[in-house]
């Protein structure tokens, strides 16, 4: 039985992600007519980024101060732990950031874009759009789609800025380090286009995925509240998954 089933599940698989495919390309022609939707935009963005903000901040907080410890642990063992300020800069701008930040915009926005749009389409609020001559893809969904291009190298900037900080009061405040060394270090290390720009465009191809995916699943979700709630779980995995592996692809690329 499990042997006769994993040729329709990997179909249904398959079937999905051209679904997904031919869902990005109508989404990508509606983009020039939800210009209009302009405002529709900006409240996306607002929604979608600056509401995450809280959790993006203390997370990165965190994240920062964890990172900076473990390293200086390891690091002054070697006698590098001057080297401490670095090494966390360096795995934030090319990894850490862009990768936890889509994580959390993932559970936070991406959960909160399905289940609004699954919710449009159970209550019959996408169709009355078609009824009266608007278009649901361009009035709905380019703009999230747009607000998650746009909100989540942004929100990247704040995650790496609060961990760096995080780990400097770590490193400095806590451990000791000397302030100018750990500055000094940072930067004469980190380069603008190699680190910076890298870490930003994998944070401009981690939202537009993370937002394609919530869209779809919501867009194309059964109308009743078990299959909003599926749609709703089914975001959250496939965009951890998605952004995991395009982040090797990306990274084996940009390097």
């Amino acid at each position: 039985m499990s042997a006769a089933r994993k040729p329709s599940m990997l179909g249904d698989s398959l079937a999905q992600v051209g679904a997904c495919g031919l869902f990005l390309l109508q989404v990508l022609g509606t983009l020039p007519r939800s210009v209009r939707h302009f405002g529709e935009t900006v409240r996306q963005v607002w929604f979608v980024g600056a509401m995450s903000l809280v959790i993006i901040m203390t997370c990165g907080l965190f994240v920062g101060a964890v990172l900076g410890l473990q390293l200086y642990d390891v690091l002054s063992r070697f006698g590098s732990a001057a080297m401490s300020g670095t090494v966390v800069a360096l795995a934030l701008y090319r990894e850490l950031g862009p990768v936890v930040t889509a994580l959390l915009f993932a559970g936070r926005a991406g959960t909160s874009i399905t289940a609004e749009i699954g919710l449009m389409r159970a209550t019959d609020q996408l169709a009355a759009m078609e009824m009266m001559a608007v278009d649901p893809l361009a009035y709905v969904v380019a703009p999230r789609f747009l607000a998650g291009i746009v909100a989540v190298p942004l929100l990247v900037c704040v995650f790496n800025a609060l961990a760096i900080l995080g780990a400097h009061v770590v490193c400095v405040s806590w451990l000791g380090l000397d302030n100018g060394t750990f500055w000094s270090n940072m930067t004469a290390a980190v380069d603008v286009h190699t680190d910076v720009l890298n870490g930003v465009w994998k944070a401009v191809a981690f939202g537009a995925v993370c937002t394609l995916i919530a869209t779809f699943n919501g867009y194309t979700t059964a109308p009743t509240s078990e299959g909003v709630a599926y749609a709703t779980t089914r975001t959250v995995v496939l965009s951890s998954i998605t952004v995991l592996a395009l982040d090797f692809v990306m990274t084996a690329f940009l390097m």
